[in-house]
């Protein structure tokens, strides 16, 4: 599981147990803005005692399992590869994810997005927009893929982004 994912499990729980960011953090021992980073996916990493914290606040806990052998294909995965496969500096998974959480590049990953949005197949980035659009409140995800295109001046997108 992604931090991202974990982020928008803990918005979804918090929510349905009527409870403020400043509520949970301060159950948790934590502040609010980690709480607010954690919740829109862009804090970097978390501790295993504090997300322990934060599920026991919430009445949740954390389970360990196989992974399924029928996955679905991980469109995160494929396309950080693909735009960094021209580059010696490689566009973290981390940096994607946040990107499209955000809207906002990375320093220095400009010519990645740019490979991103004009060589990697359709496919994958609707599957890309898709998974971490999970993550996110609908549509934010493509219309923040579509802004960045927007920034590096792209206007060979697909159709689909076009009109998020």
């Amino acid at each position: 599981m992604r931090l991202q994912e974990f982020g928008h499990i803990v918005r979804r729980a918090r929510l349905a147990r009527g409870m403020t960011q400043d509520e949970l953090a301060r159950s948790a021992g934590l502040s609010r803005t980690t709480m607010n980073q954690l919740e829109n996916g862009v804090f970097p990493d978390i501790g295993m005692n504090k997300a322990q914290a934060i599920l026991a606040t919430l009445g949740l806990g954390l389970r360990v399992r196989p992974l399924s052998r029928l996955r679905r294909p991980n469109y995160v995965r494929m396309a950080r590869m693909s735009a960094s496969v021209s580059f010696r500096e490689k566009l973290s998974e981390g940096e994607l994810v946040r990107a499209l959480l955000t809207g906002r590049i990375p320093v220095n990953r400009r010519p990645h997005f740019r490979v991103l949005l004009q060589e990697v197949p359709h496919t994958v980035l609707k599957g890309l927009v898709e998974d971490v659009g999970k993550w996110a409140r609908p549509g934010r995800v493509a219309k923040n893929l579509a802004a960045i295109a927007v920034q590096l001046r792209i206007s060979t997108v697909p159709e689909w982004l076009k009109n998020a």
